[in-house]
């Protein structure tokens, strides 16, 4: 069964700033050398100090001790708690989490609930990945996360609710009160992120028993932070051993929505390839036309309305230059996908747009090393399929895939199957924010 509860957050005093935009931040993973210094600039408070802080000369970022950033975040994290700037709420507290944005000019508004989650090995079967992940971002993490005994930013989680009937309850309690957050974080500035704190025993009874049976729910953003989670989680037991089973160290933070939440929306991520001159963009064409059409299109715009039209999800976009130009390259059938995918994956698994475009495309057709994919020296991800054009143009890549958005219904039928999708398979749009609450983890706290 799933343990959701809720807990005594960390927020920031909303009287101690004009507006919480100025302390609010992408995810880590998101933050660029660019962002970062746009965040410092704004607030001696914003959260990215924390969750993804600038390093100094002299840092030793494998020292416990420091100096380092982790080291600094924990400072920063004691020190605003000191001053006033972080505020613990007084009472136990689920955090309803509403995201209000527009998507080609449709407006969405997708609800959540913030809260903790305990951690479970994934071969239980009630968390599931649904991404692959790499060593790297996790170390990195495990260090953060050893240093300040706290969880600064929420993963996101999708339950099982056909029926809504967790988003229910939790319009019931929140009625049509004002929220107790609500903000505009600059990168996103066009999505309006509201929070109202939830504090009724009987709600949030109601609410902990109606997720308590659920299984098979599916990380959608966080892969690389539950898994360092639970590498803390042991770590914690074996330095704790008579801690009880609801000791915070057992629990995560993150965001839970409903996988039928209308305004779950998934965008594609695009794959750019540079620091590879193996094989030519006119070469890939010409080899890709053995098991894909391949037609040439005007522009960009073209390009991308050819491979969101249609329900056939083996189409792909290509540019390698403009000397090259735009094409649109559909598979020729789908019996093609268990023959040339020889991997010990499901047809879920295979099937899939992404995994066509890794296994076939890439490996295959392009012969893009497996190690310049896994170690993202020959890969670059884009949400705007713009950026990629332009670096191609301005001699900084060598082609681009432009691909249409994963499906919920492939995320469901894959992460079923206990297998997980190639790294950067969904984009879930509009992101979860860091610093609307956090969790303490230290050893003596509990749920």
């Amino acid at each position: 069964m799933a343990v959701v509860k809720p807990f005594r957050g960390v927020r920031y005093n909303p009287a101690r700033f004009d507006s919480l935009q100025v302390v609010v931040a992408q995810p880590y993973d998101r933050i660029t050398e660019k962002l970062q210094e746009e965040y410092y600039t704004l607030s001696p408070h914003n959260i990215a100090r924390i969750i993804q802080g600038q390093a100094h000369d002299g840092d030793q970022p494998t020292n416990p001790g420091g100096p380092n950033v982790y080291t600094r975040g924990r400072a920063y994290f004691d020190e605003w708690q000191a001053d006033g700037a972080l505020v613990r709420e007084d009472q136990p507290a689920f955090y309803a989490y509403e995201l209000i944005f527009s998507v080609d000019g449709q407006q969405f508004s997708r609800l959540g609930l913030i809260a903790a989650v305990q951690l479970v090995e994934f071969d239980e079967g009630i968390i599931l990945p649904h991404e692959r992940t790499h060593s790297g971002p996790k170390e990195d993490r495990l260090r953060l996360l050893t240093a300040l005994e706290a969880n600064t930013e929420q993963i996101f989680i999708l339950y099982p609710d056909a029926e809504n009937k967790v988003n229910a309850l939790i319009r019931g309690a929140i009625g049509d009160r004002a929220p107790d957050i609500d903000v505009r974080e600059i990168w996103e500035d066009d999505v309006t992120q509201r929070v109202w704190i939830i504090t009724d025993p009987d709600v949030l009874a109601k609410i902990e028993a109606r997720l308590a049976p659920m299984r098979n729910l599916i990380i959608a953003d966080g892969h690389h932070r539950y898994a360092t989670s639970l590498t803390y989680a042991k770590q914690q037991r074996e330095q704790y051993p008579n801690a009880p089973d609801n000791a915070a160290f057992n629990f995560l933070q993150a965001t839970l929505v409903s996988m039928d939440d209308p305004g779950l929306v998934v965008l594609p991520t695009h794959r750019e390839i540079c620091n590879f001159t193996g094989t030519a963009p006119a070469d890939i064409l010409a080899r890709s036309a053995e098991h894909f059409t391949v037609k040439p299109v005007a522009d960009l715009t073209a390009c991308l309305n050819a491979v969101n039209a249609g329900v056939n999800s083996h189409t792909y976009g290509f540019y390698g230059g403009a000397d090259v130009g735009f094409h649109v390259l559909t598979l020729k059938s789908t019996e093609l996908v268990e023959q040339l995918i020889t991997d010990d994956h499901s047809r879920e698994w295979k099937s899939l747009a992404v995994s066509v475009l890794h296994k076939i495309l890439l490996e295959q057709v392009a012969e893009v090393p497996a190690h310049g994919i896994e170690d993202k020296t020959m890969i670059r991800y884009h949400r705007d399929p713009q950026l990629p054009v332009d670096n191609i143009n301005a001699g900084n890549g060598n082609f681009v895939f432009f691909v249409r958005p994963t499906r919920m219904d492939n995320i469901k039928a894959v992460a079923a199957q206990g297998e997980k999708m190639p790294q950067k398979s969904t984009d879930f749009y509009p992101k979860v924010i860091s610093g609307l609450t956090m969790l303490p983890l230290n050893p003596d706290e509990t749920l």
